[in-house]
């Protein structure tokens, strides 16, 4: 599958980080011919992804966010990652109403799987943890 075009990111896990990196997808995917809903909902799993990182992965530590975004001939993909705690239980931490932070909601993950056609987390305690996101798009939608 070839690629088309990709951008890669590298920002602190500053919370103020999230919205940048939500336009950023918004504009990325712009490229192709998604409905306004497809974009909103990229954007939505997005900031979901790149604050789990901020909230989860570093709490109150700061420690850096790659962020890459992928155009190939039928899809988006956006990948972060944080070298942040880990994730101990992955198959929980997806389950609905789950988090870390009793504050918090818990439905990062179901959004980011809701919203994206394909959802692929990896993670290693004291390592980090990698989130890739698939969208895909029709070739006939490209510009």
């Amino acid at each position: 599958m070839a690629t088309r075009n990709r951008v890669k990111m590298i920002f602190p896990s500053n919370s103020e980080n999230v919205g940048l990196a939500r336009i950023t997808a918004a504009a990325f995917a712009a490229q192709v011919d998604l409905t306004l809903n497809d974009i909103e909902e990229i954007k939505v799993a997005v900031s979901e992804a790149i604050s789990n990182s901020v909230i989860h992965g570093y709490g109150e530590q700061m420690g850096d966010i790659e962020f890459e975004m992928v155009l190939t001939e039928d899809c988006l993909e956006f990948i972060v990652i944080d070298y942040g705690r880990g994730i101990a239980d992955i198959d929980l931490a997806r389950q609905p109403s789950y988090s870390s932070d009793p504050e918090r909601m818990g439905l990062g993950f179901v959004f980011m799987e809701s919203f994206m056609d394909k959802l692929l987390v990896e993670s290693e305690i004291g390592k980090g943890t990698t989130v890739k996101m698939t969208k895909n798009y029709s070739i006939d939608q490209t510009h």
